[in-house]
């Protein structure tokens, strides 16, 4: 036989270009004939076109001993409208390509749509029909109410929901509506009638206070006149935008433990208030608040889940409330976890210890580092579709934010330094103000967790 030396020829290794700039998207913004301002971004190449309309209907607004009409309307908003039940409408939808979701937060209710591009107009007419004139009918809303009224039964064996529950009714008093369930409770959802969502609707959805956001790919479309065309017939009465008292909560020291007696487990959620976006430290405690509890690789699940093996990791986060034009919003601080029961006490007592060490010590730049490189870097994926970027600029409208904000606060996190970082996350997480819940078994919890001394401890069912 003879020998046979294969040939191969080798190609060129492919060699990065250089790196594109990358800035958060800044959107246009008009003004429709019927009032609804519109913020729009044509994003190439991104086919499903994402719609959010944010309707000034706060949760402050909704009237005594009928807390979550407004989430019963937002869910209300997908049966049906003056032309098609909810059966055709959905049917509709689904010819489209598109789907129709809704949501409510304290400074008001969001109607969200995504549909491909080549059936725009058809879902931006479906959800101009939904918010002009939902059907809202009776059998509808009794069912939407027996859902809910299902649910809260479900969330009382939830710990986190607990958790949430708890934290919110100690930090903030009982005639503020932060201090409340948002789709509210057993004794305020039964008595929501049609007559009551109506109501409502008729006093809240309005185009005059309401800011639709479309991002997507609009490449050949006449945005302004199909906007015209579309959501341009929902007509209402004018109306004074609505205002939002000051965030106050009573953030002194203390805990309060949910009893669930035989829990293996203790669902802990530390917190208080603190900035919320307006205030020029946002990005700064953005940036510690990550280093702090951000990540995998961050203070507290560092010493919390790999040294001591208490729990499956824990978080910080900084949650806004409900912010006016005059920036006077609070944002909830707070970290959140869960660890085995026998683990509650010296996890509490770990986590005190982290919090007084990084007041002392401070960040490192590593530390600095590592959490700008992520928060930056990631950000162009994290964008990467048309219906994040909706969503963020539909945040901003909701508390009141410019349109540059979000790209602003890319830049500011770009170039802060340490020391402002940690000056920030100390300010935050000050370790004589925070507000402890623990969902867990009482029983062997509250002493141990009393003996740390890190404030009043209370038992409730």
């Amino acid at each position: 036989m003879t020998d046979v030396t294969p040939a191969m020829t080798f190609h060129p290794q492919p060699t990065p270009g250089a790196p594109t700039p990358w800035a958060f998207p800044a959107p246009e913004r008009t003004t429709l004939a019927n009032g609804l301002t519109v913020l729009s971004c044509h994003r190439p190449g991104q086919q499903l076109v994402a719609v959010d309309v944010q309707l000034d209907a706060p949760l402050a607004a909704e009237p005594a001993g009928l807390d979550g009409v407004a989430n019963i309307l937002a869910r209300a908003l997908n049966e049906g409208t003056d032309s098609l039940d909810a059966e055709q409408f959905a049917a509709e939808l689904e010819r489209a390509g598109a789907t129709l979701d809704t949501s409510t937060d304290h400074p008001g209710l969001r109607v969200s749509l995504e549909v491909p591009a080549s059936r725009l107009e058809r879902g931006l007419t479906l959800l101009a029909d939904a918010l002009r004139a939902p059907a809202l009918p009776e059998a509808e809303i009794e069912r939407l109410v027996a859902n809910r009224l299902d649910e809260i039964t479900h969330e009382q064996a939830n710990p986190a929901r607990r958790a949430a529950k708890a934290l919110y009714a100690t930090l903030f008093d009982g005639a503020d509506r932060l201090s409340r369930p948002r789709n509210g409770t057993t004794d305020t959802v039964k008595n929501i009638t049609r007559a009551a969502v109506q109501e409502f609707y008729a006093g809240y959805v309005r185009p005059s206070t309401a800011t639709a956001v479309v991002v997507g790919d609009l490449t050949g479309v006449d945005l302004p006149a199909l906007l015209e065309a579309t959501l341009g017939r929902w007509t209402a009465g004018p109306a004074t935008p609505s205002t939002h008292a000051p965030v106050v909560a009573d953030d002194a020291g203390r805990v309060v433990i949910v009893d669930r007696p035989g829990s293996v487990q203790t669902q802990l959620l530390i917190g208080r208030i603190g900035p919320d976006r307006h205030d020029p430290a946002w990005a700064a405690q953005l940036l510690g608040t990550y280093c702090l509890g951000g990540t995998l690789t961050s203070r507290l699940d560092r010493v919390l889940r790999e040294e001591k093996g208490y729990t499956y990791g824990v978080r910080a986060f900084a949650q806004p409330l409900r912010s006016g034009a005059d920036g006077s919003g609070r944002a909830l601080m707070a970290i959140s976890g869960s660890v085995d029961t026998a683990s509650t006490a010296p996890a509490l007592e770990d986590t005190w210890k982290i919090l007084r060490t990084l007041a002392a010590e401070g960040l490192t730049d590593a530390e600095r580092e590592e959490s700008v490189q992520y928060l930056v870097g990631v950000a162009p994926l994290k964008y990467e579709t048309a219906g994040s970027v909706a969503s963020t600029l539909a945040d901003q409208v909701e508390q009141s934010l410019p349109d540059d904000y979000q790209a602003r606060i890319y830049r500011e996190l770009a170039e802060l330094e340490t020391a402002a970082a940690t000056a920030a996350v100390v300010a935050a997480y000050p370790a004589d103000r925070l507000v402890t819940v623990l969902v867990g078994d009482a029983a062997a919890i509250a002493e141990p967790v009393r003996a740390l001394g890190i404030g009043e401890v209370t038992v409730v069912s």
